[in-house]
């Protein structure tokens, strides 16, 4: 079994909680909007905030990869977003882990909020699809791994 290492250093291990998720079936385009929003929220606002996007209720604003992207009225003194439910449904799962994982330590869930969260491109599945006179046309699954570290102010 691996043993995976993080990318955040010098946290106070009494204070604070970590989780990943690693090889998620969801895009790291994406995964590194959302968790450039999230950095920085409370815990329970940030699960707030994912629902809505589940919801389509809020859009995640994109300042990175935005080419084509259309606006949104609910994005306030932003360009561009999208309503990604996918990774939005992926990444909640890991905070409702990290949330455990700070419960079982003995912190106060009311009390924690997002010190480091990243998204870093795992492995891509390629897959070929036939086509027509003996041709294939190749298609990708991105892997992405997730890192959320949490702690109690």
């Amino acid at each position: 079994m691996p043993q995976w290492k993080y990318s955040v250093q010098g946290l106070d291990p009494d204070k604070t909680a970590i989780a990943s998720g690693r090889d998620l079936r969801i895009k790291p385009k994406t995964s590194r909007e959302i968790c450039n929003t999230l950095k920085g929220m409370k815990l329970e606002e940030a699960k707030t905030f994912l629902n809505d996007v589940i919801d389509k209720k809020r859009a995640v604003p994109y300042y990175r990869y935005r080419g084509k992207t259309p606006h949104r009225k609910q994005l306030q003194g932003h360009d561009a977003g999208r309503f990604p439910e996918k990774a939005a449904g992926e990444i909640l799962k890991i905070l409702n882990s990290v949330e455990a994982n700070a419960e079982f330590k003995g912190l106060y869930a009311e009390r924690l909020r997002i010190v480091h969260m990243s998204a870093h491109r795992g492995r891509v599945i390629r897959k070929f699809i036939p086509r027509a006179f003996g041709r294939a046309s190749p298609y990708y699954k991105h892997l992405t791994h997730i890192e959320v570290a949490v702690e109690e102010y």
